[in-house]
C-alpha cells in the first residue's frame, strides 16, 4: 500500500514562498514512524521547513536520490553494487549515514505455543522447506508466510541474515509494510512474519527467540541477536543545507532519544 505522508498539510497552505520543502523517500521500517516524528521535532525548531515523506521501501529512497527526486534516501540495507554504479553514471555518490540500529524480530501469532526456533528452522520456513507447524514441534497446520515486497531493504536483509540468500517459499505473501505483516499474523493462527524491533509488540502477535535470543535493544548492543543491522540516510555525497541540518538533528542528542523511544537502537 503507498504511503506518503505530507506533515502540518494545514499548516503548509499558510507558509510563505521562501519556505523550503525537505523531501525524504524510502524504507517503511524508518518512514512509517521514526522520520515522521522525528520531522516533527525539527519543525518546532524550524517552523518554515515542510516535509514530503513516502515510505515505499528502501529500493525506492535510493533511486529517488540517484534520480535527484529526494534529498534523503531512507534504507534498511547498504546500497547494492549496481545502484552505486547507477549512481555513478549520473554524477551521484551516495553517501551512507547510520542513523539507527535495528533487528528484525521473528513474529507469530500469540496463540501458536511455539516460544522458540533455530536458524536453520527459520530458515527452512522461509525457503518452504518446512510448510507444516508440526515439523517445528508445533501444532499440525499449514505454515502462512508473510513478507516484506521486493522493494524493502528487510526483504533483502532478512535473505542475507536469514536465509542464506536462498529465495522466498512460492507461497509466501509479500506486504507493503511491518505493519501490514505484523497486522496479518494477528490475524492467522498459522502465521509468521518478520518486523523490526519498533513492531515486535504488536497485539495478537508473539515474539520467538532465535537460538535463545529474543530482540532487544540490548540484545542488538550487544551483537548477540543474529538478524541486527544498521539503517541508514543516503545523500548525494556529503549533505547540505536542511538536509544536513535534518541529518544533524537525527545524531543529536534529542534526535536518538526520538530514535530509541520507537524502539530502535541509537547510535550514540
Amino acid at each position: 500500500m503507498k504511503k506518503l505522508l505530507s506533515l502540518f498539510a494545514a499548516a503548509l497552505i499558510a507558509l510563505p514562498a521562501s519556505a523550503q520543502q525537505l523531501v525524504i523517500k524510502g524504507s517503511d521500517t524508518l518512514g512509517a514512524k521514526l522520520v515522521p516524528l522525528l520531522a516533527e521535532g525539527y519543525r518546532v525548531k524550524v517552523p518554515t521547513i515542510s516535509f514530503e515523506i513516502a515510505a515505499e521501501g528502501s529500493s525506492t529512497g535510493i533511486a529517488a536520490v540517484i534520480d535527484g527526486t529526494a534529498h534523503i534516501g531512507m534504507s534498511s540495507r547498504e546500497a547494492k553494487p549496481t545502484e552505486v554504479s547507477a549512481g555513478a553514471a549520473k554524477g551521484v555518490t551516495l553517501n551512507a549515514i547510520i542513523v539507527a540500529y535495528d533487528g528484525i524480530g521473528i513474529l507469530v501469532n500469540e496463540n501458536n505455543p511455539l516460544k522458540q526456533l533455530r536458524k536453520r528452522q527459520i530458515e527452512q520456513i522461509f525457503t518452504g522447506d518446512i510448510t507444516d507447524w508440526s515439523a517445528v514441534g508445533g501444532a499440525p497446520g499449514k505454515i502462512s508466510i508473510y513478507t516484506r515486497n521486493t522493494a524493502s531493504g528487510t526483504y533483502s536483509d532478512f535473505k542475507s541474515l536469514a536465509m542464506k540468500r536462498r529465495d522466498y517459499a512460492p507461497s509466501s505473501q509479500k506486504m507493503a509494510g511491518n505493519e501490514q505483516i505484523a497486522s496479518e499474523v494477528a490475524g492467522n493462527p498459522n502465521g509468521i512474519g518478520y518486523v523490526g524491533l519498533a513492531y515486535i509488540d504488536t497485539p495478537g502477535t508473539a515474539v520467538v527467540s532465535v537460538d535463545g535470543a529474543l530482540p532487544s535493544k540490548e540484545a542488538v548492543q550487544a551483537k548477540k541477536y543474529p538478524y541486527a543491522r544498521p539503517t541508514f540516510y543516503y545523500t548525494n555525497g556529503t549533505p547540505a543545507g536542511e538536509a544536513a541540518k535534518f541529518v544533524d538533528y537525527t545524531l543529536s542528542e534529542e534526535g536518538q532519544e526520538v530514535v530509541a523511544q520507537v524502539g530502535f537502537v541509537p547510535v550514540r
